[in-house]
């Protein structure tokens, strides 16, 4: 039954940095309508992790990956695939909000244009459908020409969401997404996170703990660029299976 919801998955990767290796054999299986949260201290690997999985480490120079990673058992490391057909479906959401200094319709709007939607009455709908996704529409519908730039920085990630899922996804990663932000604007965040995961895969990367239970289903602890326990979220914060985990999430180290 599970193996139908698999949407990603990567098998054995190491990658490099020249020659330094920054995550070692790290298999981990995404499933459909899951959110997965990888955590673990500064360094460990997991936000390079999350960029491998929409080769975002490409633009990297001297670093290579070793081993597979695959989106609806097709490996995104093959020779010929689309990098950008790949990273629109694989969207990203940073962790500091990088909105353009361009209008909030233009903002969500750009991803369409550079995809060939030119009809405006296509482009306002789908506008419209990702800021309401997002959360957004109502604070934001009767200035949609003005700057994205005059918007506080929770409403500025929640476009930038908002901007991801315009090109219709399939996936969403997020590195970090609410760790710029005030405690109002992480709730909203997380709230929506618990909203997207009706129609996406989700990956996020966060350095809190508690909010890593709060929003996922499923928990990746990564120390030292290697994988060491992955599980329902639950099981990780009550009953860990490896010291390691345990004295990280107990705040013993971190």
């Amino acid at each position: 039954m599970m193996e139908k919801t698999l949407k990603m998955e990567s098998k054995k990767i190491d990658f490099y940095y020249g020659s330094f290796k920054a995550l070692q054999e790290v298999s981990l299986q995404f499933h459909l309508n899951r959110v997965t949260a990888l955590i673990g201290p500064s360094g460990c690997g997991k936000s390079t992790y999350l960029r491998c999985l929409n080769r975002m480490n490409d633009l990297i120079p001297s670093s290579r990956l070793v081993g597979e990673i695959t989106l609806d058992d097709m490996n995104i490391y093959e020779s010929g695939v689309d990098v950008v057909e790949l990273r629109r479906r694989v969207g990203m959401v940073f962790q500091k909000p990088n909105p353009f200094p361009k209008t909030i319709f233009e903002n969500v709007a750009f991803g369409l244009r550079v995809n060939g939607v030119k009809d405006r009455n296509v482009l306002s709908e789908k506008v419209e459908i990702s800021l309401r996704q997002a959360a957004l529409w109502d604070e934001v519908k009767d200035r949609l020409q003005a700057s994205a730039l005059g918007l506080s920085g929770g409403q500025q990630q929640r476009l930038c969401i908002a901007r991801a899922l315009a090109v219709e996804p399939e996936v969403v990663l997020m590195d970090e997404p609410a760790s710029a932000l005030d405690p109002i604007a992480t709730q909203k965040i997380e709230e929506l996170i618990h909203e997207l995961k009706k129609n996406y895969t989700i990956v996020i990367v966060t350095h809190n703990m508690q909010q890593a239970a709060r929003v996922s289903d499923t928990t990746a602890f990564f120390y030292m660029g290697k994988l060491i326990e992955v599980n329902a979220t639950e099981n990780i914060f009550t009953r860990p299976k490896y010291k390691q985990t345990e004295d990280y999430i107990t705040g013993r180290f971190g």
